[in-house]
């Protein structure tokens, strides 16, 4: 009986029940890239974010975070600072990615995963003092450090805060 891939010479299976080997090798390939299909979900769906509005800010400390305002209206030109300083000074994207969507090459490792500012849901619950906060003071239980005032000074945060709004919009 004839195998029925064709080759110059073709094969022949050696029963009716068995496969060539070529279809074994086949059927091997496909059960390796179901199996990574498998592995890359379950890794993304365990590292994503159980709850993305819960506030990453202590409970004690909400109180005092809620107290701040950002100082730093949104404008194009603070909009533009903000961006810069968040791919660069800031290193923002090293964890949240270029575009916000907690894909960052530092992110990919933590658990749970960066904030994803794409999500406008996310964007309306939590406030420009609340992600100071953030920012100045880490946020516990995650991989975000505080970066004020060993990477950037206040006013930046504000202006990342700012640029970080923007990213909601798309």
């Amino acid at each position: 009986r004839m195998c029925g891939l064709q080759s110059d010479a073709g094969h022949r299976r050696p029963t009716s029940e068995s496969r060539c080997d070529c279809h074994r090798r086949d059927r091997a390939a496909d059960e390796t890239r179901r199996c990574s299909l498998l592995v890359f979900l379950e890794t993304t769906v365990l590292a994503a974010e159980r709850d993305p509005l819960k506030p990453r800010v202590p409970d004690g400390d909400l109180a005092e975070a809620k107290k701040l305002t950002n100082p730093v209206a949104a404008s194009p030109e603070t909009i533009a600072k903000g961006k810069v300083l968040y791919e660069k000074k800031g290193t923002c994207f090293k964890c949240h990615g270029l575009k916000g969507a907690s894909d960052g090459p530092f992110g990919k490792n933590l658990k749970p995963a960066p904030r994803t500012f794409m999500n406008a849901e996310w964007q309306k619950a939590r406030t420009d003092d609340e992600l100071f906060w953030i920012i100045k003071n880490g946020s516990p239980g995650t991989g975000m450090v505080s970066l004020i005032p060993s990477d950037i000074n206040e006013t930046a945060a504000w202006h990342i805060i700012n640029y970080v709004r923007t990213l909601g919009e798309n």
